[in-house]
């Protein structure tokens, strides 16, 4: 397949002129039945093309690698300590219950006000237009401040994000690796960081029969990493000590370790899914499954799609090429 990520865009020098109408995106998927106009659309089939152009790009590489860091991406990372710094400025406030910690919509607040600055900072001053429609996917990437809860369809509006700054040149094909390294692993330690601190509930989470509480896409991308390993196999994941001693290198091994710090008890028992996929053959078995059930358990769920925001760079209109 090709993605957009793939076309040969514009020299480094030259700024390709977009001859676009920017727009604030909205909410478009409102019944069931809205869910056909979405599995049509060009924001469908750029989003998915986004995540299997990256799940090529990391195919067999660790996180540890080289790889070139652009000015774009060293701006991400910024933005993303930036959000890690507010964290430490808004701690937990005591209230009766335990979990949905209220000082998180203090955090949230800062960023809805601050959120089109921070992304003027990414993007380059011919494109500021582009600001206000691109910032919403980065608001909608933290979580729901009314609910204080966290979850895939969060996830993917930072992917979205992502993919956005790919669309207007901000993100360029070199910049693959770093996407997905730099700035998409900074945003799971954030993420990480803001469900511990704000104790945040998982947004619909399907608990034990789900693959994670939280996350999709560090399962994918992290199982390309490990496609044609020398040694590591699938069924060592569940193995504590390959996890203690991989997991700086594989971003799979990274989100296991995360929920063994989280939950308690059997790993059989609290992560059922994961557990199961352990016993797959190969690498790139997993990761053709993981790639179906994401379409299926994410990106096909009405309760999941009907937050997502369609704009000009997303847009629901059917695939025109």
């Amino acid at each position: 397949f090709t993605s957009f990520l793939l076309l040969p865009g514009a020299s480094e020098e030259v700024a390709p002129p977009i001859q676009q109408c920017f727009m604030v995106p909205k909410k478009e998927i409102n019944v069931v039945s809205d869910m056909a106009k979405w599995k049509r659309s060009q924001a469908y089939a750029d989003y998915m093309g986004f995540i299997l152009t990256l799940n090529e790009g990391v195919r067999g590489k660790k996180l540890t690698c080289e790889y070139k860091v652009s000015e774009a991406i060293e701006k991400l990372v910024a933005l993303l300590d930036t959000l890690d710094r507010w964290i430490d400025e808004t701690p937990p406030v005591d209230q009766p219950s335990r979990f949905g910690n209220k000082a998180f919509r203090t955090w949230y607040a800062k960023l809805d006000q601050e959120a089109e600055k921070l992304v003027s900072t990414v993007i380059p001053k011919h494109l500021a237009d582009a600001a206000p429609e691109v910032a919403v996917y980065l608001k909608e990437s933290v979580g729901n401040s009314t609910r204080i809860d966290y979850g895939t369809g969060h996830e993917a509006a930072f992917a979205a994000f992502l993919c956005c700054l790919c669309k207007i040149g901000v993100l360029r094909v070199d910049d693959q690796m770093a996407i997905v390294f730099k700035v998409f692993n900074r945003y799971l330690e954030v993420m990480r960081k803001l469900q511990k601190t704000y104790r945040m509930e998982p947004a619909g989470s399907q608990g034990v029969w789900g693959l994670d509480d939280f996350q999709f896409l560090p399962f994918i991308w992290g199982s390309s990493q490990l496609i044609d390993h020398p040694s590591l196999e699938p069924r060592h994941f569940v193995d504590e000590k390959v996890v203690n001693e991989n997991h700086k290198d594989f971003m799979f091994l990274e989100c296991i370790l995360f929920i063994t710090e989280m939950k308690t008890g059997p790993f059989a028992e609290h992560s059922n899914q994961l557990w199961n996929i352990s016993a797959v053959p190969s690498w790139s078995k997993v990761n053709q499954g993981l790639i179906r059930m994401y379409k299926a358990e994410c990106l096909e769920k009405f309760p999941v799609i009907q937050h997502f925001k369609f704009g000009s760079l997303l847009p629901i209109q059917p695939v025109t090429s």
